[in-house]
């Protein structure tokens, strides 16, 4: 079992990032001062084909360090941007190169992986095509939804979130918005669309603490990928995602007009984030309608991947019952077995192993948790991130240990991360 090697073949595709402050406009009466990779927000999309080996050589011009994941790409551990798990923190005005090969074919995306950076706008999509797509489509967009906060984020222990709200005994950070690429509700991006055609929307999660529910107006969704893996299509009118999760859709432009595509924060009071599915026979005249509320709400239970995760058939080598919960005290942790990391045990795990994961959250809060350098089974779905519910909720995922190294494992709500919910992943011989 050898780990995945870092690549030497000279790259396929060659992007130049570079990390700064700069101004961001999400809409026309509102700027404010935002972290941005080549002064865009969310940064440029990064689109390769499955099995190019892509370099990416990231320019720190911020103040302090920082790191690039690439999130769901199971990489050679050295390029997996964690700090002081897989790599150094790039100091400021230093430049790194990470390199990889490109696969497996997915919805993806890459941000930073240093402290509360994500929430500072340090995030871009990751688009790997695949060869030979398992449904017809006849036009694609890619749709990152997000939280919007202005000014600096802080954990609530450092009494920066004050009205932020106790929501389900949790603080979110007191966010002005929710966004749809980069845009406030008041502001909506249009998707163009032709009568008769086929849509396919790419979702990603990449906000910070967000459970977001998505449905567009007039239209049902045929799901066809999870956290960019392929599943057996599947209609729904919604579904819901947590931070780091992808969901890809069809839709049949059967239902002219023009059409909110709607983003509801489950875990906020915020008003939703939106774009506008726009037909060209409607000459941009028209207001919006607004979707009507769901009745057929994708479940996990929905989800079977096309082809199974290899090397985990039958009974686990190996399984860790692990339990999510807030800490103790007055400070604001979260814990994993009680441990907040990074003073937290590693999960020891063998190279070939089956491994099995049993969560149990005793919170009253969602946590999203999200593996690196692997896939997962969830049920009959491949993820790499997974929603536990809160109050007790429980969540079984089995992956086969195929890529050496130390590996992050942690809830991707930033806040939590940050406060402690977060175990390395550790392959000893």
């Amino acid at each position: 079992m050898t780990p995945r090697s870092t690549v030497t073949d000279e790259p396929d595709t060659s992007v130049s990032l570079t990390a700064a402050s700069g101004t961001i406009r999400p809409s026309p009466e509102t700027s404010t001062t935002n972290w941005t990779y080549n002064e865009q927000f969310p940064g440029p999309e990064l689109r390769v084909q499955e099995g190019d080996v892509l370099s990416v050589e990231l320019t720190n011009d911020l103040r302090e360090e920082t790191t690039i994941h690439w999130h769901g790409i199971p990489v050679p551990n050295p390029v997996d941007g964690v700090p002081n798990v897989t790599q150094d923190p790039i100091a400021s005005g230093e430049t790194f190169t990470y390199t990889f090969r490109a696969e497996p074919a997915g919805t993806y995306f890459y941000h930073s992986h240093v402290g509360l950076q994500l929430d500072r706008g340090l995030l871009g999509p990751l688009i790997v095509e695949e060869p030979d797509p398992h449904v017809e489509y006849d036009r694609e967009y890619v749709v990152v939804v997000d939280d919007y906060l202005p000014g600096e984020p802080r954990l609530p222990s450092d009494r920066g979130m004050g009205g932020g709200g106790r929501m389900m005994g949790d603080v979110r950070p007191p966010y002005e918005g929710l966004l749809i690429n980069g845009r406030l509700p008041e502001n909506p991006q249009m998707f163009d669309v032709a009568e008769g055609e086929r849509i396919r929307f790419r979702f990603v999660n990449a906000s910070s603490a967000t459970v977001f529910g998505v449905r567009i107006a007039g239209h049902e969704m045929t799901v066809t990928h999870a956290d960019g893996q392929p599943v057996e299509p599947v209609d729904a009118d919604s579904f819901v995602f947590g931070a780091g999760e992808r969901y890809d859709a069809v839709v049949e432009a059967t239902n002219p007009g023009r059409w909110f595509l709607q983003a509801d924060a489950l875990d906020g009071n915020e008003p939703p984030a939106r774009a506008v599915v726009e037909y060209e026979s409607t000459g941009g005249s028209g207001t919006p309608q607004s979707p009507s509320s769901s009745n057929n709400r994708l479940q996990y239970g929905d989800l079977r991947a096309v082809s199974s995760l290899d090397g985990v058939s039958g009974r686990p080598d190996r399984t860790f019952d692990l339990t999510l919960s807030r800490g103790g005290g007055q400070s604001y942790t979260w814990t994993i077995d009680g441990q907040a990391y990074p003073d937290a045990d590693p999960l020891n795990i063998r190279p070939g192993e089956h491994v099995r994961i049993r969560m149990t959250n005793q919170s009253p809060v969602v946590h999203p948790m999200h593996l690196h350098g692997h896939f997962f089974q969830v049920g009959n779905a491949i993820k790499d991130t997974v929603l536990v519910p809160g109050h007790m909720g429980q969540v079984t995922v089995d992956f086969h240990a195929d890529n050496p190294g130390r590996w992050l494992f942690h809830c991707h709500n930033l806040y939590h991360l940050d406060a402690g919910m977060a175990r390395v992943v550790r392959y000893v011989e």
